[in-house]
């Protein structure tokens, strides 16, 4: 995260909030937590947005991801994980119908 949290959160400096306190702690951009680090909030938030979501997960997407893990550099994982990022903060969401086809 190269800009502070505000950027990319509701926080705003002054507040007393668990954000400020991780700002203060961590700062303003994280940059005192390593990406090993950061990476374990990503999957544990990740994860806890998924459960949050209605609906279930087409197996496929387990296979996709497998070989993803398998057959992308490190740097395009990275970059894969960016553009979902964006995709979910921002509303893109594909939604498959009960008994359609996925992505025909």
């Amino acid at each position: 995260m190269s800009k502070p949290l505000g950027h990319y959160t509701g926080y705003t400096p002054g507040d007393d909030t668990l954000l400020a306190k991780l700002q203060d702690k961590y700062g303003a951009a994280f940059e005192k937590i390593s990406k090993r680090e950061k990476l374990v909030i990503l999957t544990v938030l990740a994860s806890h947005l998924g459960c949050a979501l209605e609906g279930d997960c087409r197996a496929e997407i387990f296979t996709v991801a497998k070989q993803i893990t398998e057959e992308i550099t490190l740097a395009d994982q990275a970059g894969i994980m960016e553009a979902i990022i964006g995709q979910v903060r921002w509303g893109q969401n594909f939604v498959v119908t009960p008994g359609e086809p996925p992505m025909g």
